[in-house]
């Protein structure tokens, strides 16, 4: 799987280097981002939460991460926050990181599609094909026009079945002996 959970509420043109490089630019508006509080010295959370965005929309996601990290201490509830931070953490290779951070947001929205598909992505790079297959199930049920979402599901079932066939063939005594 070579997409990344690109896009997210805050769908801008700043954005488009992500959605280039696997992703549409998810469709939406944004809840309004970070509200602001105080992150340090200087910076206040929504400053940091879009330096961030800046950050990640030219591919620098690791640095992205860093002061997305910092916006979302200073506003832990916030969505957008969250929800910028795990798809820079997601594309740093930070990939528990970023299901801990979508799996936040799942479990304060069930039924936001990006996401559930960020987390089936983020799970899928863990290791975890089930649990992915199961949270990307519920994005493509919940939004069944974006195909992204049922390509990274096929994709998943495809790895779950590849791994039965191993695991059966493993499990066969040799017929050659």
């Amino acid at each position: 799987m070579s997409e990344a959970p690109a896009g997210g509420q805050d769908s801008r043109p700043d954005q488009e280097p992500l959605a280039a490089r696997g992703e549409p630019a998810r469709p939406g508006g944004n809840e309004g981002g970070p509200s602001g509080g105080d992150a340090g010295p200087g910076t206040d959370a929504y400053d940091l939460y879009r330096r961030g965005m800046e950050l990640l929309g030219r591919g620098s996601a690791a640095a992205a991460a860093q002061l997305l990290e910092r916006a979302a201490a200073a506003e832990p509830q916030s969505r957008s926050v969250l929800e910028g931070l795990a798809r820079a953490q997601f594309d740093a290779g930070r990939y528990e990181a970023a299901a801990d951070n979508f799996r936040r947001i799942v479990e304060a929205s069930p039924s936001d599609d990006y996401a559930q598909f960020g987390l089936g992505l983020a799970l899928a790079r863990t290791g975890d094909p089930r649990a992915a297959a199961e949270h990307l199930a519920l994005a493509a049920a919940m939004a069944p026009d974006r195909r992204h979402y049922a390509e990274a599901l096929r994709s998943v079932r495809a790895t779950l079945r590849a791994r039965t066939r191993a695991s059966a063939n493993s499990e066969r005594p040799d017929s050659d002996a």
